[in-house]
């Protein structure tokens, strides 16, 4: 049982232990500093992550290292074209008895790596839908409970290369963010390669435990939010909707969909984790700022003039943020 004098003091914890998860991280991930910080964010919000960027820029790395460092039971599903729904969720088999049994499948895990989710047709990406959503998954008219904290961190390549799925809407709203790695700084890469030609391991401790990730998830819905920052919140995504009474020119011209509730309910739980993890107790609209490009970019669609004068995605929440 975790107990703190007040939330305070498990505030301070929650922090220190953070500094801890970065320390430990940064002996294999480097250069992606800003990325290791908004996963984390994701997993202290209770939210489940998208990474984009090319291959071979150590996404795959990156998850089991946090999946290391935090104690998890991780698993790793590779998606290809011939994968089947039954492959992630499991299956039914008749066993020695004559009798059914259900066999979990890799779903059945605190950290799924769902590696190039996009290379799946849309009916095996929607077996993670339940899943995500729920926390539970249902075969043959039973449902099943999956452990927590869980979490699914899925890479994907970028949309423009053969063999891929463009995700559906309703499933990529599942994901808080949506964060692009890039490619790393020239110093950087020179670390990265120098570490990685050699004969050399790194040994990673485990920092945190699933009960205390547990216990910092509901801290964090604890911790008080000002009304203006919650309505700024709301009413940034509702800036994202060209039908909305606060819709700016810029979404009315070039935005054909905009951002759900569920995007508002992400803006304030996520200014909340980044508050905490940045030395506040309480968050301000600087906070919401600072994670709004990574909950919105995947949840507003372009229209035919967007595309046509050339206008991205950025751009236009860049505009609506000011």
């Amino acid at each position: 049982m975790i107990e703190f004098k007040d939330n305070v003091e498990a505030i301070d914890a929650l922090r220190k232990k953070h500094d801890e998860l970065i320390k430990e991280i940064g002996k294999k991930i480097y250069g992606q500093d800003q990325v290791v910080s908004e996963v984390l964010i994701s997993i202290f919000s209770r939210g489940h992550c998208l990474l984009i960027g090319v291959p071979g820029l150590a996404k795959t790395l990156l998850v089991n290292t946090i999946a290391e460092v935090l104690g998890l039971k991780n698993k790793r599903i590779q998606f290809t074209p011939d994968l089947m729904p039954s492959d992630i969720i499991g299956t039914e088999i008749l066993g020695e008895d004559r009798q059914f049994k259900f066999v979990k499948g890799p779903i059945f895990a605190n950290f799924i790596l769902a590696d190039e989710i996009n290379r799946t047709p849309p009916k095996t990406q929607a077996a993670l839908l339940e899943a995500m959503q729920e926390r539970s998954v249902t075969a043959s008219g039973t449902e099943y409970k999956l452990e927590e904290p869980f979490f699914v961190m899925a890479t994907q390549n970028p949309i423009e290369q053969e063999g891929t799925y463009p995700l559906p809407e309703a499933q990529l709203d599942r994901f808080m963010f949506n964060i692009m790695v890039g490619y790393p700084k020239y110093e950087d890469e020179l670390t990265v390669v120098k570490n990685t030609t050699i004969d050399k391991d790194f040994e990673l401790k485990q920092v945190m435990s699933a009960e205390e990730i547990i216990f910092f998830q509901g801290l964090i819905r604890k911790i008080p939010i000002n009304d203006n920052v919650l309505e700024y919140a709301v009413k940034l995504a509702n800036m994202t909707r060209p039908d909305s009474e606060y819709a700016p020119e810029i979404t009315k011209k070039y935005l054909h969909w905009g951002a759900g509730p569920r995007a508002s309910q992400y803006l304030v739980v996520g200014a909340k984790t980044h508050a905490v993890l940045h030395g506040k107790y309480t968050p301000d609209i600087e906070d919401v700022k600072a994670i709004a490009k990574i909950i919105l970019r995947h949840r507003i669609i372009k229209n035919y003039k967007a595309e046509a004068d050339g206008i991205s995605i950025e751009k236009i929440i860049d505009e609506i943020l000011k």
